[in-house]
């Protein structure tokens, strides 16, 4: 196999394994947004059965939604930091693109 080949097999294969982590991200998001509402309804539960307050139910529902809007928030956290980084990183590589330039005019 000739280097050229490598290098695009190489692009094809990281284009496929980034897909995949970010499927993986997504669904993840999901699932902890899912688990977190079973969690409050069990909760919810439990209160309403080993307590005489029927109401205690609804309080683990909400703990449960809010949890899972809390996981949304962290996600959307998360992707504004990494496109900052991916930003900054841009900035950097124009940065040196254009110090080169200079040097080559110079």
């Amino acid at each position: 196999m000739s280097k050229d080949s490598n290098n695009t097999f190489s692009n094809k294969r990281q284009k496929i394994i980034r897909k995949t982590i970010e499927a993986a991200d997504g669904l993840s998001l999901g699932i902890s947004m899912v688990v977190a509402i079973l969690i409050g309804i069990g909760v919810g539960y439990l209160l309403k059965k080993f307590t005489p307050y029927p109401w205690l139910f609804w309080l683990g529902v909400f703990w449960g939604v809010a949890a899972a809007i809390l996981n949304v928030y962290k996600a959307y956290k998360s992707q504004v930091k990494s496109y900052g980084e991916f930003q900054q990183r841009d900035e950097f590589i124009k940065e040196k693109i254009r110090q080169k330039e200079q040097d080559n005019g110079k």
